[in-house]
Order: structure tokens, then C-alpha cells, then sequence
């Protein structure tokens, strides 16, 4: 092994890198290769184009010159021989967290407690916030200790603290958590915020194309505004978008939440990994909805992946293992229009969003389970399956065949250049 660490000690914490941290106390290996629990890996990257903290799933990732799309793929070198087993042994446990220290306030991250239970609150009690909210409420009870809400219509706030409050089952069983309405002030007290706030989307009958892009604009003011509060409140939680488009308004909300009252860049702010998106966990179920139709695509269920946005640029993969890109292309048809089929009935397309986008992935998302999700990688939100550990985000790498691949890279740079 020709690779030389540098092993640091932070207050109670241990650190280790590849860099030289000339600040912080130098211990010597066995110190730290003893330890038990969580170490940090400690990188430089510049915050516009990383996260601030991820979980190390690979000995790949400790070598890694910069984010991006190659982190949904598996690094086909053997970088395992290039690292001590004590090291492996503490990624294959999910016991290393990278921390990016270009993030001014990247010492924070040793102020994270986890909960087995956490408060959520949310704002905007439309469509979609009230069928979400019922989902929590229905669904949430082993990790969710209350649900805030907040919404400017008063009387609408009013009667979905009653409603919400009045769901019990009869045998007294279940336990649901409990409903607050929350004042604005008050909104950012809390482990996660859900923003389902949204602005113009199109009647029913309307012909418009693309329906999530037709938001992006009055959604974009919209979350900007909450972002750079999430900002004053120094918000330590999960900012959670679910309105659409997901993908966009997560990079609106990072980057409007990193801005000084000069509107330059200080990073002091939500960081990237923070954000998160939640549009493609219905995406999978409309993508499954269609598989199960016919023995032919049925594999899906097991062997399909997806990737990219919450509408136009996804990409339903059949399998990963024996992919065959006409079925692909065909389940990805269908499920980008799967939301026409709805409206072309005379309803909007809400329900399955607000509870396998939102309600169901936010509680995977708390309880450390895969979930469907839009994370950063590099200068795109990029949706992929996902958890989320104590030691941070943790993006599915895959052994991509190379068709996949190219066409996954097709909507990243899409991306790329609409925000």
C-alpha cells in the first residue's frame, strides 16, 4: 500500500485525510483505527460544486478528484488494495463520514445528534401538502414525534389542524403524531421542513406540455424566499422540497440560501447535501404500475433502476443487470406521461405524488431506508435511490452499462444549464 493518512483528533472526534491539516492535533494510526463508531475523511472541494457532508460507501470515494455523475457509478478500479482493512471494515460498516471543510462552518457537523424520532413541519396545505400530511399522520407514528403546519390561508391552516387531528383508529393502537398548526416565524423549528408551497400550475384541460416547468418560475420566487429564512435561522435539518419542478427548485433553494445581502457567495447557508428532493419516488411506483402489466417488463420490479428528474430527462432503466434499451424506453414513456393519463380523466395528478414522492420516501428518509431522491452531484440535483445515514447522504453506485450511462449523462447536462 503506497497511500500515506493523516489522522487528526477534534475535540472527542477523528478525522483522517489525505491532506495536510497543519490546524488540527496529529495523532498516530492506532489511535484512531481503534475507534469505535463513526471517524470523518476530511476533503476540499469548493462548496458551489459539493456537498458538505456524504456517507464513504466505497474506498473510491476517498480518492475522488471531484463530484458529479460518476457518483452513481461504481469504480471499476481495485482502490480496496490501496487502503488498510481497518479502513475497509469501517466503510462496508457505513462508519465513515466525508466532511467537505471548504464549507466555512464545517465543524457543525459534529453538533449532529441522531433521533429516532424527528419533528417535521409544512408549509402549504394545497393539494398535495394536505394528502401528504395525511400520510405522515397515517404512516409516520414509529418516527415522527409531531407534524408542524403552516399555511397563509387561515381558515384552510384551521381545518387541517381539526382534520388531521381527527384521523384515530378505533382500537387506540397507532400512534399518530400530532398535528400543531405553526406560526411562519416558527417554521424552521423543527428536524425537517417539507416545502409543497406551489404557484400556477395549469388548469385541468389546459394544453400545456410540460405542466412542472410552467411552476418553475413563480415556484422559484416562492422557495427563494423560504431558503434565505432557512438561512437566518441557521437551519441545521433536512430542507425538503416536494413542489415542482423538484430537481430545479432544489438548486434554486441551495443557491439563494448561500447568498450575503451583497448576493455574493459565503456558504453560510443550507448546504447542498441538506437539500433534498422528493419527486421520483412516484416516478418508480407509476414506472412499477406499468411493469407489472405485462411478463415482459415485469423484471422492473426487481432489477429496475431510475435516474434524473421528476418529469421530461427521466430515464427508467429495466434492469441493470441484462439492460435492453427498447423496454426502457418504453417504461419511461410511459411513466413521463403517466400524469396526462390522470388529467386526461378530468383530475389533477396529486394523490400518488404527495404519498410515494412525499409521505412514504420522507419517512424512508428518516428512518435511514432507500428511498428515490434528488441529491447534489457537482452542479445538478440528480435524482437516484438514496439513503440517508448518520454519516450523511448515501448515493447507489451501480455497475452502469455504458448505453445507460450515456443517456443518464444526456439529462445531467441538460440540467446543467437550466438553473
Amino acid at each position: 500500500m503506497d497511500i500515506q493518512f493523516n489522522y487528526y483528533k477534534y475535540e472527542n472526534n477523528y478525522l483522517f485525510s489525505l491532506l495536510d491539516y497543519k490546524e488540527l492535533q496529529r495523532v498516530p494510526e492506532g489511535e484512531i483505527k481503534n475507534k469505535k463508531g463513526i471517524i470523518y475523511y476530511l476533503n476540499r472541494f469548493s462548496p458551489l460544486n459539493s456537498r458538505k457532508y456524504f456517507t464513504i460507501s466505497h474506498p473510491s470515494l476517498l480518492f475522488m478528484e471531484e463530484e458529479g455523475l460518476g457518483l452513481l457509478r461504481l469504480d471499476e478500479k481495485d482502490y480496496r488494495e490501496r487502503v488498510d482493512k481497518w479502513i475497509l471494515d469501517k466503510i462496508d460498516k457505513r462508519e465513515i463520514g466525508c466532511i467537505n471543510t471548504k464549507y466555512p462552518n464545517w465543524t457543525s457537523i459534529f453538533n449532529r445528534k441522531t433521533k429516532d424520532k424527528w419533528k417535521v413541519n409544512l408549509i402549504a396545505l394545497g393539494d398535495v401538502g394536505s394528502t401528504l400530511c395525511i400520510g405522515l399522520r397515517l404512516l409516520g407514528g414509529e418516527c415522527i414525534s409531531e407534524i408542524g403546519i403552516y399555511d397563509r390561508n387561515i381558515n384552510r391552516l384551521k381545518r387541517w389542524e381539526h382534520e388531521l387531528n381527527q384521523i384515530k383508529d378505533p382500537s387506540g393502537k397507532l400512534k399518530l403524531p400530532k398535528v400543531v398548526p405553526i406560526e411562519k416565524g416558527h417554521i424552521f423549528n423543527c428536524d425537517m421542513f417539507i416545502f409543497c408551497a406551489s404557484k400556477g400550475v395549469p388548469p385541468v384541460g389546459s394544453q400545456v406540455e410540460d405542466v412542472r416547468m410552467v411552476q418553475f418560475k413563480s415556484n422559484s420566487e416562492i422557495i427563494a424566499e423560504y431558503a434565505r429564512l432557512a438561512r437566518e435561522n441557521r437551519f441545521q435539518g433536512i430542507f425538503a422540497v416536494v413542489s415542482d419542478p423538484v430537481d430545479l427548485l432544489c438548486k434554486v433553494a441551495f443557491l439563494e440560501s448561500n447568498k450575503d445581502c451583497s448576493g455574493n457567495f459565503d456558504f453560510q447557508g443550507l448546504s447542498s447535501d441538506q437539500i433534498i428532493g422528493y419527486g421520483l419516488g412516484v416516478m418508480n411506483a407509476r414506472a412499477s404500475f406499468y411493469a407489472e402489466k405485462s411478463p415482459d417488463t415485469l423484471h422492473f420490479i426487481k432489477e429496475g433502476r431510475l435516474f434524473g428528474p421528476h418529469g421530461e430527462g427521466l430515464i427508467v432503466a429495466d434492469s441493470i443487470d441484462n439492460y435492453n434499451e427498447e423496454i426502457s424506453n418504453y417504461l419511461t414513456e410511459k411513466t413521463i406521461n403517466a400524469n396526462k393519463v390522470i388529467r386526461s380523466f378530468g383530475y389533477k395528478p396529486y394523490i400518488a405524488p404527495s404519498l410515494s414522492s412525499g409521505a412514504l420516501s420522507i419517512i424512508a428518509t428518516i428512518k435511514g431506508d432507500w428511498f428515490y431522491g434528488s441529491t447534489y452531484m457537482k452542479e445538478v440535483y440528480m435524482g437516484a435511490r438514496c439513503r440517508l445515514l448518520p454519516t450523511g447522504m448515501e448515493v447507489e453506485q451501480l455497475r452502469l452499462p455504458e448505453k445507460l450511462y450515456n443517456r443518464i449523462q444526456k439529462t445531467y447536462d441538460r440540467l446543467a444549464v437550466m438553473v
